[in-house]
């Protein structure tokens, strides 16, 4: 799963701190909440999903800004507090390259949904990164999510798959995931020179990322969605 993960995202992706300190309480506490998709007759992982259970009663509409980073964080608090979950939260779903562009990510999402269903919920609600936000790293996000296709839905390609399976959005999260890193380190991660001061945009991130003499902070935004849910089958 590692594998698909690093095959999946940025490498400055797989730096995010919340991520470091809470990703093995996923299958710690929540193992149920997991999955993967095997290829047909073959012992090859083409996919990966993460979602938790989340003690939420609030509107959706008062949803945190911090997005996924507070998913995690929050996900944890709810379980050692001993609340009782009332919606699943998505947190990823990660595919290789060969398996995308195949229809894989809608069979993830299906899977990730018939989860829910099966502890009982009746909502899934998703800080949805959007895909191909990267090619356009200079555009308002806000601005973003409002540009859609001739059929009149989302622009975006990951949003569009959460959409035709019934997903609504909610309203962006502007500070998602904050990953901060030393010159060093980010220029490790990404391959380039960060020689001054100033934002510069970095191949897969979505928004540019701010250097100092320091460090360099990148602040992605994602987009809360949601899916409302059947009963069990």
């Amino acid at each position: 799963m590692d594998g698909v993960a690093r095959a999946s995202w940025p490498e400055f992706m797989l730096h995010d701190p919340v991520a470091g300190r809470r990703w093995d309480d996923l299958f710690e506490r929540f193992a149920d909440f997991q999955f993967a998709l095997l290829a047909p007759d073959e012992d090859l992982l083409i996919g990966m999903g993460n979602s938790v259970p989340l003690a939420w009663t609030g509107d959706l509409a008062d949803l945190p800004e911090e997005g996924w980073d507070w998913v995690l964080e929050q996900a944890v608090a709810d379980h050692q507090a001993g609340r009782i979950p009332t919606l699943q939260c998505a947190l990823q779903i990660a595919l290789p390259p060969a398996s995308q562009g195949q229809g894989v990510s809608r069979l993830m999402v299906q899977a990730m949904r018939a989860i829910g269903v099966s502890h009982g919920f009746s909502q899934l609600i998703a800080p949805v990164r959007p895909n191909h936000k990267s090619r356009y790293p200079l555009a308002n996000i806000d601005r973003y999510v409002e540009w859609t296709t001739t059929e009149g839905l989302p622009f975006d390609p990951w949003l569009r798959v959460h959409a035709r399976l019934g997903a609504r959005i909610v309203k962006v999260c502007h500070q998602a995931m904050r990953i901060p890193g030393s010159i060093a380190q980010w220029e490790q991660w990404t391959g380039l020179r960060f020689p001054d001061s100033g934002p510069y945009i970095v191949p897969g991130a979505l928004n540019p990322v701010d250097f100092d003499a320091e460090q360099g902070v990148y602040v992605e935004p994602n987009v809360w969605m949601v899916h409302e849910l059947g009963p069990p089958a």
